[in-house]
């Protein structure tokens, strides 16, 4: 260790550390007890009951990795963990003892640390500022800069880094920005490290080099909770697994005895027995089959650290599903073909020409629309009427300058209004008191107002009722039998196999497989999820 003066004892070595509280301070972890225990966890919101009778148990030494769809309770668990959120009932023990951590700093005080999926430092600081900060070593009543510099070098080298710590932290790409974030986990003594997504946006190279720090802390005796949707990642480094479904625990698993098939069943509930599944009426009814040029053909198309590169065509009047886990690449190849993020790699040809999507904009000029997963923070503007939530993508694809006149935009949103059947007292109701059905069928309503020759849905049906479902999806394939081409991405297989002319199928940000509608049931699909085929 770097000898400083006065300051320098507080900030040991904290891998040093971490195996002499390992090895020696702990009766709990000698006798192979959970460093840290979750028992009966319960908590809900207004008319969500998100964690219901939860438990989960770590120990030393060991990479323990969290699993589940979207709304299992993950970032639920986790907000109770780390004293964001405070259980109605359960108990939360740290080496046997019962602990009520009351924010994040208790918690990490109490040696529980989160990295988050993304990345919660100031880059516009120094990495050894970011790593220190709150915390800097001081001399004569001013900060120790030397000796800051020097103990966070220390840091970053045992995890074999080696950056210089004096440079802004934003110099530095986002896998060495994640490492940063563990070292100021860690270098506060933690004994608890909780990673909250921490691939989402790394590359293989990078994810490599992650887990080689995982590993090494492992080693040292640390005890860490592993959020991933990945599955590769999820049997590269766990020790064991924990399953969440619905806001329970499906159940706690040893990670060389769990299938990949196995896992996939357990976390979207279905039952790995093929009569079981009903995929007797998968893909029923008469496939399109289109000919001719596609309307949009992607080719290479991918985004370092979000998709690697894909190929994709939609031909008018086909709806091609996009099938996968959440995680698995679906949203963000749609985001690319929409312009709403940059690819750094492949083309994108409409009709045959080649026309890049440098922007949203360029794709709505083009005849693309795309109907967010996330209708709240990026659909439906609340505080706005239903008929001005209606023509807003008209009137940005018609200019800011050249406003709609108010009766052309009355006129469309009646229209759309009854077409869709949306329950609303008026047009001029704010979008944000309709039901979660209606508030789509606005959405929808608003890029069929844009006269489309190509839509992407993603989730159109997430979170809302039976009877809107069946009349969003009729409406769809209606759409389709007139011309348009849809892009579909839904985290429901019998909706996707039922609606589907084409389907491709997603893991790990990765085409696993193209199949014509009736090559696949639910059964296989699964079997293509858990890596049965051969990613291309």
């Amino acid at each position: 260790m770097i000898a400083a003066a006065g300051a320098a004892r507080t900030f040991e070595d904290p891998i040093m550390m971490l195996t002499a509280q390992a090895a020696a301070t702990t009766p709990t972890a000698r006798q192979g007890e959970p460093v840290l225990e979750l028992r009966g966890i319960y908590k809900s919101f207004p008319g969500v009951k998100a964690l219901s009778n939860v438990a989960l148990r770590l120990y030393p030494g060991e990479v323990h990795t969290l699993m589940g769809q979207n709304g299992a309770g993950k970032s639920t668990l986790i907000k109770v963990l780390t004293g964001v959120y405070t259980p109605e009932q359960g108990q939360i023990l740290l080496d046997g003892r019962a602990i009520r951590p009351a924010s994040t700093l208790d918690a990490q005080h109490l040696g529980i640390s989160t990295v988050y999926q993304e990345v919660n430092l100031c880059p516009n600081l120094s990495v050894a500022e970011n790593i220190f900060i709150g915390r800097y070593p001081r001399k004569r009543g001013g900060i120790d800069w030397r000796a800051m510099q020097e103990q966070a070098s220390v840091l970053l080298k045992q995890l074999q880094i080696d950056v210089d710590v004096t440079a802004p932290l934003a110099r530095y790409p986002l896998a060495i920005q994640q490492m940063v974030a563990i070292s100021r986990a860690i270098s506060v003594s933690a004994r608890v490290l909780i990673l909250d997504e921490p691939t989402s946006s790394l590359d293989e190279c990078e994810v490599d080099l992650l887990f080689s720090v995982l590993r090494k802390l492992r080693e040292q005796g640390m005890a860490i909770l592993f959020v991933t949707h990945f599955l590769d990642q999820t049997y590269a480094i766990s020790d064991r697994i924990t399953v969440m479904r619905n806001g329970e625990r499906e159940g706690e698993y040893a990670c060389a005895e769990l299938s990949r098939l196995a896992l996939v069943n357990k976390m979207i509930g279905q039952p790995a027995d093929a009569a079981a599944l009903g995929g007797a009426d998968a893909g029923a009814g008469p496939s399109r089959k289109p000919a001719g040029t596609p309307f949009l053909k992607a080719q290479g198309l991918g985004r370092k650290g979000a998709l690697t590169p894909i190929d994709l065509e939609l031909h008018p009047g086909e709806l091609l599903g996009l099938c996968g886990l959440l995680g698995s690449g679906r949203t963000e190849a749609a985001r690319l073909l929409f312009g709403a993020d940059k690819a750094d790699s492949g083309s994108i040809a409409v009709n045959g020409k080649q026309r890049p999507f440098n922007s949203p904009r360029d794709a709505i000029a083009a005849g693309v629309g795309f109907c967010s997963e996330d209708r709240k923070h990026e659909g439906a503007i609340l505080d706005l009427s239903v008929r001005e939530n209606i023509i807003l993508a008209l009137q940005a694809r018609t200019g800011l300058l050249r406003a709609i006149p108010l009766k052309r935009q009355q006129a469309l949103a009646e229209e759309y209004v009854k077409a869709l059947g949306i329950k609303t007292a008026s047009i001029e109701t704010p979008i944000g008191t309709l039901s979660g059905g209606n508030q789509q069928k606005a959405l929808l309503a608003r890029w069929l107002a844009t006269a489309p020759k190509m839509l992407i849905l993603d989730e159109p049906t997430r979170g809302i009722d039976v009877r809107a479902k069946q009349e969003i999806m009729d409406y769809v394939s209606g759409l389709c039998r007139k011309g348009m081409a849809i892009l579909f991405i839904s985290s429901e297989l019998p909706e996707v196999l039922r609606c589907s002319d084409r389907m491709v199928i997603m893991r790990d940000r990765k085409a696993c497989g193209e199949y014509q509608r009736g090559a696949l049931d639910e059964t296989s699909v699964l079997q293509v999820i858990a890596a049965g085929d051969q990613c291309e």
